[in-house]
């Protein structure tokens, strides 16, 4: 690839399985040969950093106090001079190895703080665009082939900033009215950003996420997805599975998952399948073979 390719795993609804379909997102595409930057917006619980078993490694380099420069730090107006300070590459001392082909840029406590700084900014463009700068001036050089950030489950002034910078969303829904709504409010938000604030910005992928096949619920509501967002679906969707818990549970995505059922060999298939779509979507022509 000639470009870093950005998306951003977001809906206005926790538990829907964003960090979930991130992670595995990610490493399905760096299986697939890709360089993958995985950055979690989400907030300071950490949770693409537990699904990787490094959440408690990171939490003792927060507590002395060996955590800065961090995600939070590159949103502030000092972060071009702590950037210089550091020297060559800062932003590898940003990135933690997840032992699953992705790299990971994790979550701080510190963008609890991040977001009250963001809303005194008067300039919307300004106020938003603060996190494409650093990808742009600190993360593209790096030459990741993809970066997938995940987002808080609320609009705040933190999701607009990786909704901005990203430009390509992933929606990860699970089989409902109520979800559909969400998902349909989602596509509406999207236009009025790219129109208000000149975005470039689109829906790019719906993953149903967690679907039961074995209710007939289920089935109705992804054929009321399917319809809905026929231009958008992912080709798959990700069957409910406990293993997929389990193995967060225990610090790694199911594509570890020892002795695999069914059901998660069926989720590895389809986030493979979701990834090699996502790609396709996300690569512009400058893309090389």
């Amino acid at each position: 690839m000639s470009e870093t390719l950005r998306a951003a795993t977001f809906i206005d609804k926790g538990g829907t399985g964003k960090t979930t379909v991130a992670a595995h997102l990610g490493v399905a595409a760096a299986r697939q040969g890709h360089d993958v930057l995985l950055v979690d917006l989400a907030g300071k619980q950490g949770d693409l950093a537990q699904v990787f078993g490094i959440w408690s490694q990171y939490q003792q380099a927060i507590e002395e106090d060996e955590a800065w420069p961090n995600i939070s730090t590159v949103f502030q107006d000092e972060w071009p001079a702590i950037a210089d300070r550091i020297g060559k590459q800062p932003v590898e001392e940003l990135i933690y190895s997840t032992g699953e082909l992705v790299d990971l840029l994790p979550a701080h406590p510190g963008l609890d703080g991040v977001e009250a700084e963001l809303a005194r900014v008067d300039d919307p463009q300004e106020r938003y665009s603060r996190f494409a700068k650093f990808l742009d001036d600190y993360v593209d050089p790096l030459r990741y082939d993809i970066v997938l950030i995940d987002l808080p489950g609320h609009s705040d002034n933190i999701t607009y900033n990786g909704l901005w910078a990203a430009g390509n969303v992933i929606a990860p829904v699970e089989m409902g009215t109520f979800e559909e709504g969400q998902a349909q409010q989602l596509r509406t938000d999207i236009g009025a950003m790219r129109e208000t604030l000149s975005a470039d910005m689109e829906l790019t992928m719906v993953v149903p996420s967690m679907v039961d096949m074995r209710t007939r619920l289920a089935r109705e509501y992804l054929n009321t997805f399917q319809d809905e967002f026929s231009e958008t679906i992912a080709p798959r969707h990700i069957p409910k599975s406990q293993d997929i818990r389990t193995a967060a549970d225990r610090g790694h995505t199911v594509f570890r998952k020892d002795s695999p059922s069914d059901t998660a060999e069926r989720a590895r298939s389809a986030f493979i399948a979701n990834a090699e779509a996502l790609i396709e979507r996300l690569k512009p022509s400058v893309i090389q073979a």
